[in-house]
């Protein structure tokens, strides 16, 4: 993590990161670009990819039925 933040800061370039350790590009990248099989489902800031609902349906499976939480 560190040495992705150096090169960016000493050289002003921008990095593709291909990595699949969520923790990490969540505290590295300042835009994510999500694919599923191929296909982008999602541009934008760690905080914008991380409440995307293709995001989460694709690598999480589908969210909970909150309807299903509450009692009757």
């Amino acid at each position: 993590v560190a040495l992705v933040r150096r090169v960016h800061a000493e050289r002003g370039l921008g990095i593709v990161l291909v990595e699949h350790d969520m923790g990490m590009v969540m505290q590295v990248a300042q835009r994510i670009l999500v694919l599923d099989f191929g296909k982008v489902i999602a541009l934008g800031s760690p905080a914008e990819v991380q409440r995307d609902e293709r995001v989460v349906r694709a690598y999480l499976g589908e969210p909970p039925d909150e309807t299903a939480r509450q009692p009757s």
